[in-house]
């Protein structure tokens, strides 16, 4: 009897979680089947799932023809260049607090978090004001700026806990056999939190190549545009083409969508080697 009872919990439970993933992963779906319509398929049968022909003319044109690539260039750049820099200065900082100031690191960590507790659109003016001061408004340098001082706190408060985790024991025995600081630093301590590193940095990246408000704000050019701003600006045609819109939102979500699912388990496995009690 409890056997028959376990298994339908678990029949039960994996019925709720297909359900689940299939409410999760339709809209996806939905987009990509709609970016392979004809504009006449989907304005006379908007509702019909599957495509009654196959076109990849709304691909070439949101490509080609809207310079979609360029923004999505922009957006690749952007974004690899913030989690590169915010990577490199979060380690060090974050290192520098759990080494150097073991008793002002729970209370630097805090501040770190603090700032998250206010929304983005405060600083739109004071961050417009100072870019503009220093003629970094509509470049990307400003932008990559801007995106650091949201990316680098969250990303030290995420380190600190992964370098919590490596035993000073192993940095002690290094500095005995001759190593310096930075050598034990490079080789030693950045290996052991390696998967800390990676959740961080695909955190960094998704946020900032997600962003919409400050790319909006700071950039007013069309080659420098960012690709979330690029999607907005379809919606805000005099006519809207769905079929443009539909094949631009599958350029931007599937690619991340996919390299999501590629390194879900990195991702996982470094939260939890993070994780201090």
């Amino acid at each position: 009897m409890t056997n028959w009872k376990e298994k339908m919990g678990g029949a039960f439970c994996h019925l709720y979680l297909i359900i689940l993933s299939v409410i999760a992963f339709f809209p996806l779906v939905w987009i990509l089947m709609c970016s392979v319509k004809s504009s006449g398929e989907l304005t006379a049968n908007p509702t019909h799932f599957l495509p009654k022909q196959f076109t990849m003319e709304n691909f070439t044109h949101v490509i080609h023809d809207l310079g979609f690539a360029l923004n999505i260039g922009n957006s690749l750049l952007i974004a690899l260049f913030t989690t590169c820099i915010a990577i490199v200065i979060s380690s060090m900082a974050a290192y520098g607090i759990v080494r150097f100031f073991p008793k002002l690191g729970a209370l630097m960590s805090r501040a770190l978090v603090a700032t998250y507790m206010f929304p983005p659109i405060l600083l739109a003016i004071p961050y417009s004001l100072v870019m503009a001061k220093l003629g970094l408004v509509n470049t990307r340098v400003g932008l990559v700026i801007v995106y650091l001082s949201f990316s680098v706190p969250y990303a030290v408060w995420m380190l600190v806990g992964f370098f919590k985790t490596v035993p000073l024991g192993i940095e002690e025995a290094a500095r005995v056999d001759g190593a310096n600081k930075f050598q034990i630093f490079v080789g030693i301590v950045l290996p052991l939190v390696m998967p800390g590193i990676v959740a961080t940095a695909i955190y960094t990246f998704i946020n900032a190549w997600n962003e919409f408000l400050y790319s909006l704000i700071l950039i007013n050019s069309t080659d420098k545009m960012t690709v979330s701003v690029a999607l907005k600006s379809l919606q805000g045609a005099e006519i809207l083409d769905w079929g443009d819109m539909m094949a631009a939102s599958a350029l931007v979500v599937i690619p991340s969508v996919v390299f999501f699912m590629f390194i879900q388990n990195k991702i996982a496995s470094g939260m939890t080697d993070g994780a201090v009690k």
